[in-house]
């Protein structure tokens, strides 16, 4: 008997990481359907500084390998799927996935939980996702400390997210830390958790996105480095030279097949 088509994943193999070949009506349904059933599951979006942390971060690496979902974030990570045979890929990015998986979950009636960010963002994100999409339930909110949780505040997160009935979880905690904290928390809350990076404050108004002809040009990340310099002139322009350095040394293995797994 074959399989149903959301338990068959193509996959890429992208700087020694899995990635999904997924469309944006394929990811949404994937999720709507996880979450119907109250399964424990969690997606990673992955762009050019996703790959380049899993290169040297093992425990990143894992996490990302053990993820339901890998998809592809970030322009030249699709452009690249697509120059190696997936003609039609899609940016799947995480500000785009939590406002089009919002609007699903208002009609389906699928209660959402937000995990991340600070006390106000999350009060402001709260207010425009409820005008937004007034069917919209959203179980509960929480701004987890800026440190690593102890146990018990551990426990008490899982707790809180399990009473609230959520059935789907962003968590805009960034990367690499939304990732780690999603692959060791999944199994334990009957939900599916969606590592959305920057999402919270861009939807929160906290922070300007760039203009859609960058973010389909892949001059996103220059638009934030040009914003906000200090703090990402090491992450773009390090983490980019990486990028091109990897693949130049990578190019002689054969990464260009798809891989079909059950």
């Amino acid at each position: 008997m074959s399989l149903p088509r959301e338990h068959i994943r193509r996959r890429m193999v992208m700087l020694n990481t899995n990635i999904d070949a997924i469309s944006w009506d394929a990811i949404i349904n994937r999720v709507s359907s996880w979450a119907a059933r109250g399964e424990s599951r969690y997606l990673c979006l992955c762009n050019v500084h996703s790959l380049v942390t899993g290169r040297r971060d093992l425990e990143f690496r894992r996490a990302v390998e053990h993820a339901d979902t890998a998809a592809p974030d970030g322009m030249p990570v699709a452009w690249l799927m697509r120059k190696r045979g997936v003609l039609l890929q899609e940016r799947i990015d995480g500000p785009g996935l939590m406002w089009r998986y919002a609007q699903q979950a208002a009609l389906d009636n699928t209660p959402v939980f937000l995990y991340g960010a600070t006390p106000s963002t999350l009060e402001k994100l709260s207010q425009r996702l409820r005008y937004s999409y007034p069917g919209l339930v959203i179980a509960g909110e929480y701004s987890p400390p800026f440190r690593a949780l102890t146990a018990e505040e551990e426990n008490n997160v899982v707790d809180m997210i399990t009473a609230s009935k959520a059935r789907v979880v962003f968590v805009g905690l960034g990367c690499p830390r939304q990732e780690i904290w999603m692959a060791k928390i999944s199994e334990r809350i009957p939900a599916v958790l969606i590592g959305v990076g920057a999402a919270f404050d861009y939807h929160a108004g906290v922070l300007q996105r760039a203009p859609t002809w960058m973010q389909k040009r892949g001059l996103e990340w220059l638009y934030r480095l040009a914003a906000e310099p200090k703090r990402l002139w090491r992450r773009y322009c390090v983490t980019n030279t990486l990028f091109l350095y990897y693949l130049l040394r990578d190019r002689r293995k054969d990464s260009r097949e798809l891989l079909l797994d059950i």
